[in-house]
């Protein structure tokens, strides 16, 4: 299994929701799986839809299935059927995207001088 794939176990936990999949109403999909790894893919290496690799078909195609399922809500549903047996692997954190602000290193605070104003003075 490639790290850009879904699991067996997340497959099987999404597969019956989708649309285009045997005995839903309108066209069946060749193949949902392939569709999904391919738009995991896409937001996991962050490249732009027309660099899919040829391995998940036409990127345009894939594009635009993508989209009507974003309109329709599907995603939604996934990512709400998934999230339920979370295992926090999307989550990881690193200092490529964790900056410390300039008082965590060390830098010394400036003192904060209030200046009162004149009106403030006479009273």
């Amino acid at each position: 299994m490639r790290p850009h794939q879904l699991r067996d176990d997340q497959w099987a936990l999404i597969k019956d929701i989708l649309p285009g999949r045997a005995g839903s109403v309108g066209v069946t999909a060749a193949n949902n799986r392939r569709f999904v790894d391919a738009v995991i893919h896409r937001y996991r290496t962050g490249i732009p839809w027309r660099d899919l690799p040829e391995s998940f078909g036409d990127w345009n195609n894939t594009h635009r299935r993508w989209s009507r399922w974003a309109k329709s809500g599907v995603w939604h549903g996934i990512l709400a059927l998934l999230a339920t047996d979370a295992d926090n692997e999307y989550a990881m954190i690193d200092s490529t995207i964790v900056r410390a602000h300039q008082h965590s290193a060390g830098a010394k605070k400036k003192s904060v001088r209030i200046r009162r104003s004149a009106k403030a003075k006479a009273d």
